[in-house]
């Protein structure tokens, strides 16, 4: 397929590598982008996989909790600053109480509910509040919570709701600890609780990786499964939170400083605005220019 240059463009910020590097790896892959990457991993090109879409939607999360239930959600808006004005933000907020009081399986059954339970459908309080606002709003996605009496809930909203982070942890009622995990979450941004969360496929694609790259390196065969299972380590030290270096203690691991609080993590959930979703990109001046032709 015809390697174009946003795809270029893509795989650069996806790996730091660089433009005729990244072009190559495409072309030997027929445009696959998950196998470039891989591709330029194996040769020591690209340090990591930055696999992340690209975020662009408006919007705010927030988290709301009630006794032993809490929920994180994500509502979009079409600009930021939509997102900053008074009236968007209170929305967020009664869409957030809603969920909670209603517990809905997901989005699309929320939407049918009358909010807070007697009031018209949520879609319909939504779309009164689009008329108002002026933007299109969407209810993206949200995840409920639930905990016992003796956990915590850890609640955590970086730069006004740009980044929302929720956490369980568990053998303390410690809020303010569990505020510290999620600031660490939103800060880190790991993808699991720790080594047993990762998939056998995951770690075993990471391992082949790190075989290929450690053999392109020239290093002996007989060294390199030794090699390979060191990295592997540094690999979990990435992804997995409790192998972590907290954000507020470099010399302890985020999994034995809440040993020695006698907690651990039972969950995270972390949503940043817009993450996976695409925006229509337009010059501004040419968006400008449209509207005074109208």
């Amino acid at each position: 397929m015809a390697i174009t240059a946003s795809m270029v463009k893509e795989l650069r910020e996806k790996t730091g590598a660089g433009m005729m590097d990244c072009k190559k790896a495409l072309t030997e892959v027929d445009g696959d982008m998950d196998k470039a990457i891989d591709l330029l991993r194996e040769k020591g090109i690209a340090k990591a996989a930055k696999k992340a879409d690209r975020i662009a939607a408006e919007g705010l999360t927030f988290v709301k909790s009630e006794g032993n239930k809490a929920v994180l959600i994500e509502v979009n808006s079409e600009t930021d600053f939509v997102a900053k004005n008074e009236a968007f933000q209170t929305l967020v907020k009664e869409l957030a109480e809603h969920v909670l009081e209603q517990n809905p399986a997901d989005a699309a059954e929320a939407l049918t509910q009358a909010f807070k339970g007697d009031g018209p459908s949520l879609e319909e309080y939504i779309n009164s509040a689009v008329a108002k606002i002026g933007e299109k709003i969407t209810l993206r996605r949200f995840t409920i919570v639930e905990k016992t009496d003796a956990d915590a809930f850890g609640e955590y909203l970086h730069m006004g709701g740009r980044i929302g982070v929720l956490t369980v942890l568990n053998g303390t009622t410690d809020s303010a600890l569990a505020k510290d995990i999620a600031m660490h979450v939103a800060a880190i941004n790991p993808t699991y609780v720790d080594r047993t969360a990762v998939s056998e496929e995951t770690v075993n694609h990471e391992r082949e990786i790190l075989k290929q790259q450690a053999l392109n390196e020239g290093k002996p065969e007989k060294i390199v499964e030794k090699m390979v299972e060191g990295r592997l380590s540094k690999f979990f030290e990435q992804v997995c939170l409790v192998d972590q270096p907290f954000v507020k203690d470099g010399d302890q691991k985020v999994g034995k400083f809440l040993q020695n609080k006698g907690a651990t993590v039972q969950s995270f959930i972390r949503y940043e605005v817009g993450e996976g979703l695409e925006k229509r990109e337009e010059n501004f001046a040419d968006e400008v220019m449209s509207q005074v032709k109208k």
